[in-house]
């Protein structure tokens, strides 16, 4: 049966977003993934250009409320951000819960070339810890 992994961050348009996007190439047919905000931003352009870069395509992607899920029994429930895992509600689940606070880019300054920079680490960061999740969690 395919694991129910839920991605949460302060507002699901980045982190959260360049993570589901990597999780869901990594686990493939092993897990079905989501992601979500305790608010609602929208997802941000530069993480859609980030991760084209990168081969993965998010710009279908939705921003998502937290609250859209509370009926959906999640086996992982993974926290992006120090404010996602500190307003995280509770669930009522038995989901594992996992914590890595990355950098929010989309608090980048500077040129674009340097914001863009900012997007590419971070990105990189999302995608280490996403294949090693996959491997430590979803594989037999």
């Amino acid at each position: 049966m395919k694991k129910k992994i839920l991605v949460l961050c302060t507002g699901n348009s980045c982190r959260s977003q360049i993570a589901e996007g990597y999780l869901r190439h990594f686990a493939g047919d092993k897990a079905e993934i989501y992601s979500a905000g305790v608010e609602t931003h929208g997802v941000n352009p530069r993480a859609i250009a980030t991760m084209k870069e990168d081969g993965i395509d998010i710009s279908k992607h939705t921003s998502n409320n937290i609250a859209e899920y509370f009926d959906i029994n999640f086996d992982y429930v993974i926290t992006v951000c120090d404010n996602a895992k500190e307003r995280c509600p509770f669930f009522p689940t038995k989901a594992k819960k996992f914590h890595q606070n990355f950098p929010d880019p989309a608090k980048s300054t500077g040129k674009e070339e340097e914001i863009l920079e900012q997007f590419r680490q971070v990105r990189q960061m999302i995608k280490n810890y996403s294949q090693q999740f996959v491997t430590d969690n979803l594989t037999d």
